[in-house]
């Protein structure tokens, strides 16, 4: 998968310490090691959640984090590097100094943030602009397809006044857009597994299926699949 990615002219490659309780880097730094040269990838991770569940976005917890991921990827510096969540309970200038020691000490070239609400993002986008030297937040990660479209309403627009790029997770509505839904579970599919069923049901109702069908419909009538239109769709989105 990674090979055909990449001699597809694919770059980017987003994991997160928590994957997988950290395999999902340590496999990523294997094939790097092993089947794509590092240069030809632009690799993302992020801190800010413990193996617990719990949000830690304090400098201690996320210079840590950072620092055990490039230990698992085999790698000096990450390209891009996320603070996973939004902690309440530590103050937002210590999470951005994190941010900030991480990109002066080169173990990252870019710093954003994942999941934060519109007035969260705007927030740190500010802080970080405030002062010469600190480190700017290029990019925030959030969940954005057909099927979830609530950034439109705040993210997006702090986002685009920010300066910040948005880079969407599940673009394809955790897989539902893709069609293999429309029909039943299949087999094979998360929403037949017991530890991801909950995480694809919320996109199996109603409403969701009316906008499958209609994205199948154009699909039929583009002579494509309704993969390619639900992601062409966000692709030329705002941001």
């Amino acid at each position: 998968q990674l090979t055909a990615f990449v001699d597809a002219g694919g770059t980017l490659v987003d994991t997160a310490g928590v994957y997988s309780e950290g395999a999902s880097e340590r496999l990523l730094g294997r094939l790097l090691r092993e089947v794509v040269r590092r240069d030809n990838v632009v690799i993302a991770t992020k801190s800010g959640i413990t193996a617990g569940g719990r949000y830690d976005a304090s400098r201690r917890h996320l210079l840590g984090a950072l620092d055990a991921s490039l230990a698992r990827l085999g790698v000096a510096h990450v390209d891009l590097w996320h603070v996973h969540a939004y902690d309440p309970e530590t103050p937002l200038e210590e999470t951005m100094s994190a941010l900030d020691a991480a990109v002066t000490s080169g173990r990252c070239r870019y710093a954003g943030v994942a999941d934060f609400a519109g007035w969260q993002l705007a927030k740190a986008a500010t802080w970080q602009r405030a002062w010469p030297g600190r480190a700017p937040i290029v990019s925030a990660q959030a969940e954005y397809s057909l099927l979830r479209r609530d950034v439109e309403r705040e993210v997006m627009p702090a986002a685009l006044d920010s300066g910040v790029g948005l880079l969407p997770w599940s673009p394809l509505g955790r897989g539902v857009l893709t069609g293999k839904y429309r029909t039943g579970i299949p087999a094979d599919s998360r929403a037949a597994t017991p530890h991801l069923a909950e995480f694809v049901s919320p996109y199996l109702g109603e409403r969701c299926r009316q906008i499958v069908e209609s994205v199948a419909t154009a699909g039929d009538g583009l002579g494509v699949s309704p993969l390619a239109v639900a992601l062409s769709w966000i692709r030329d989105r705002p941001g």
